[in-house]
């Protein structure tokens, strides 16, 4: 009679605790998707306003700079009349003022959008020439405004932002016009590159909702939502994105779960396989919205975490219930084993608010470290131009102390003959002799001149360079320089060839900077030759098309296979130790690069060493300068 009311009653307890379990599980699987969800959106919402910040911060500090350049005096001297006046100054000094600034291009536009001057005059894809009146920085900065614009450049089909001013040469009319516009382009891999760290994919779109920056390359140049034929062929004629297909993303957007947050998937591509949790945010100051997508493998991870602890959990009561139903006696250990379990939940809540408020002070710290190193970056770019300049100095002194001793070897003779003059001039006075005593005072004078000749040199040589471009002849310079290693080349016995043009060659330039380069490559040679009989120094100049070649050969030993790639890194040398830095043809090149050339290096084929520069040719000055 038991077994058989026992029988339908446990059947009965099997039908009610089956469903229940299921529904605990169900329950706590959602109360874990939707902590842990929320977990996710703060993680991303915070990452999306650090990087949003980022963004802004780092295209905003180069806004002030167009305004900067277009009050400068040479680029309005140059806007006035443009057709009268030689545009390279004015292009080195863009390109001087892009490599200061860190952006990509520097171009002057002139009233009716043609590009008169630009930083780039010297590549094959040169701004020189273009006409930009399509783009709006261009209609905004000659309307008397601020211009920005972003999009593919025509010419590099680099994607860049580019901030315009105008630039006035008379403002003070009511019905003042700018004569022209300055645009200063800034390139977007930089904060791309700082992307591609991250686990979750960050993008930002514009007004047409056009991908334009990603971390993930496939989502580049591609519509966030299909476009219509219409919007395809609007966006073609302002020519932002050039001929890019600007084909769909793929992105599918599900569920709303907050303001500004929605559930994601992709349609095809190689994010197809994964679900993402997508937060958007507006950057009002360029009209965009940055988008970060965070994967939900985390949340569903923890979703069946939760369904299966819950199910165990569900087991273990429902199997102490079992129990406590058929044996009283256990009702006390199942009710202090709830007890533990309820305290476990507890200390698992807590611990979880404790780890999302430890998250949010690291994000904070992370946000702070983050502008200290910005600023540690900066105050290191001046310390290294600070220290680019201080090295050439000392390569410079270093020249002149090997130079040192031929110097004196070559005052010490005029020195020696002065005194001998005169004594015979003391003797010739006690003789009454004047006219010999007047000879004898103008060889002293002679002599003297030669002295100061002499020490003229080394201080001219010492001078520290003011990077200023002029007119420079290459025969003057060569012939500077070898005025520097006269008495070297009189104690090592070496011959001289120079194969110089009749004609003037000029160029443009800094005057001590190539000095110091030719007195380095000279020195070098002779020092190569030092223990070769028969030594030859060989000095050739010539022009071809564009630009001067000069080389500097010598008989020497010439340059060893292995380290014609490495010649020219800083602190590698083949001297003795305590007989040089290492520096010299580093610096050399530096300065070369600087001066818009070229220094390279090669063997001669009958032995030695040839080392070759290459620099843009000026036209003959009207007038020559002190410099010829």
């Amino acid at each position: 009679m038991k077994l058989t009311s026992f029988r339908p009653a446990g059947r009965w307890l099997w039908i009610v605790a089956i469903p229940l379990g299921l529904l605990c599980m169900w329950q706590a699987s959602r109360f874990a998707h939707e902590q842990a969800l929320d977990t996710l959106k703060e993680d991303a919402d915070n990452e999306l306003r650090l990087f949003a910040a980022n963004l802004n911060g780092y295209l905003l500090r180069y806004d002030y700079l167009p305004q900067v350049l277009a009050t400068r005096e040479g680029v309005r001297r140059f806007l006035a009349s443009p057709e009268g006046q030689n545009p390279m100054p004015l292009n080195m000094l863009l390109d001087r003022f892009r490599f200061t600034a860190g952006v990509s291009d520097v171009y002057l536009l002139d009233a009716d959008a043609n590009t008169v001057a630009a930083s780039n005059w010297h590549r094959p894809n040169t701004f020189i020439g273009q006409n930009y009146a399509f783009r709006s920085y261009y209609a905004d900065a000659i309307a008397g405004g601020q211009g920005r614009f972003y999009g593919l450049g025509t010419q590099s089909q680099e994607r860049g932002y580019f901030f315009s001013a105008p630039v006035w040469l008379d403002d003070t009319s009511p019905d003042a016009r700018p004569h022209g516009v300055i645009v200063i382009k800034v390139l977007l891999d930089e904060v791309e590159q700082s992307w591609s760290d991250q686990e979750a994919r960050l993008f930002v779109t514009d007004s047409d909702d056009i991908i334009f920056m990603a971390s993930a390359p496939e989502l580049r140049m591609r519509a966030l939502m299909p476009l219509s034929d219409a919007e395809r062929r609007r966006l073609r004629d302002t020519r932002r994105y050039a001929m890019e297909p600007l084909s769909s993303s793929g992105l599918v957007l599900g569920q709303e779960i907050a303001p500004g947050a929605r559930l994601a998937t992709f349609a095809t591509g190689p994010l197809a396989n994964d679900e993402f949790l997508s937060l958007t945010r507006a950057i009002p100051e360029f009209g965009w919205e940055m988008h970060i997508l965070k994967s939900l493998a985390p949340v569903n991870g923890a979703r069946w975490m939760a369904a299966l602890m819950a199910g165990g959990l569900y087991g273990v009561v429902a199997l102490g219930a079992g129990v406590g139903w058929q044996r009283r006696r256990l009702r006390r250990e199942r009710e202090a084993f709830a007890e533990r379990e309820r305290q476990t939940l507890a200390r698992v809540r807590d611990e979880l608010e404790i780890s999302v408020e430890r998250r949010t002070r690291d994000l904070k710290a992370s946000n702070q470290r983050l502008s200290d190193e910005i600023d540690e970056r900066r105050r290191a770019e001046a310390s290294l131009r600070q220290t680019q300049n201080e090295l050439i100095q000392a390569a410079k002194l270093a020249v002149i102390g090997q130079l040192a001793a031929g110097i004196n070897h070559e005052l010490n003779q005029p020195l020696a003959a002065i005194r001998a003059y005169s004594e015979n001039a003391r003797r010739f006075l006690e003789l009454a002799r004047t006219e010999q005593v007047d000879a004898n005072l103008a060889q002293i004078i002679e002599l003297t001149e030669r002295m100061a000749e002499i020490s003229a040199q080394l201080r001219q040589f010492s001078r520290k360079s003011e990077q200023r471009q002029e007119l420079i002849s290459v025969q003057a310079c060569l012939t500077y320089a070898l005025r520097l290693f006269g008495s070297r080349l009189s104690e090592q016995g070496v011959r001289v060839e120079q194969r110089l043009p009749e004609t003037t060659l000029w160029v443009q330039g800094d005057l001590v900077r190539l000095e110091q380069v030719l007195v380095n490559l000279i020195g070098n040679a002779l020092q190569a030759m030092k223990a070769y009989s028969a030594p030859t120094l060989t000095l050739t100049a010539q022009r071809q098309g564009d630009t001067v070649t000069i080389s500097v050969a010598d008989s020497g030993p010439g340059i060893a296979p292995d380290h014609v790639e490495r010649i020219f890194e800083p602190f590698f040398t083949t001297k003795a130790p305590g007989s040089g830095l290492g520096l010299g043809l580093s610096i050399s090149s530096r300065i070369m690069d600087d001066l818009g050339g070229t220094l390279s290096a090669a063997n001669r084929a009958e032995g030695g060493a040839c080392f070759i520069l290459t620099l843009p040719h000026a036209p003959e000055p009207q007038e020559t300068s002190a410099h010829a």
